[in-house]
């Protein structure tokens, strides 16, 4: 009688031990996969950023420096061997860049008129507002996560088994700037 209850203590600690396992399993893809909807976006925002300039050289051809840097940065994110927080630096600054390049249209009436212009900035203007909320979703995900980890019992199994905590995307100084209107 005391084997089978030692034998059903031990297999009912085996089933926690993997169902634990496969919910921080569950929880990780979740965090890689909220990744990758951010990747998806900024891919997308990579893609119609060669576009929008050859656009704009037509309209501003002294306005070099703008349309230089947006290509300077994009032509950084292309590169393969960077870290998450490096890539996401980068497009930070691919974001303010572009702002930079849609405060053009107001210097140029027939810019602000041309219907691929608008098109592209209304696609990057989506891209912008997927890419925030893909952010959100990563966000949120890595929260869960990290609180599955460091909570009791999980966190035993976290640190067994090497899930480590990830860190969550934050806004940049720039970005935490008051946005000046003048008139």
């Amino acid at each position: 009688m005391a084997l089978w209850i030692v034998i059903g203590g031990l297999a009912v600690l085996v089933l926690i031990w993997i169902t634990g396992y496969n919910r921080l399993i569950r929880y990780r893809n979740w965090v890689e996969e909220a990744w990758a909807q951010i990747d998806v976006q900024l891919k997308r925002r990579y893609d119609l950023i060669p576009n929008l300039v050859e656009t704009v050289k037509g309209y501003a051809k002294h306005e070099k420096e703008t349309l230089a840097q947006v290509v300077e940065l994009r032509n950084q994110l292309g590169k393969t061997n960077m870290n998450r927080q490096d890539q996401m630096e980068v497009n930070d600054q691919l974001s303010g860049a572009l702002k930079n390049l849609f405060a053009l249209r107001e210097a140029y009436p027939d810019l602000k008129a041309n219907q691929n212009f608008q098109m592209l900035q209304e696609e990057l203007t989506q891209t912008e507002n997927k890419i925030a909320y893909s952010r959100q979703l990563y966000n949120n995900t890595v929260m869960k996560y990290n609180t599955k980890i460091q909570s009791v019992p999980t966190n035993i199994l976290a640190g067994i088994h090497g899930f480590g905590k990830r860190d969550m995307l934050e806004a940049t100084n720039e970005e935490r700037q008051n946005v000046q209107v003048k008139f």
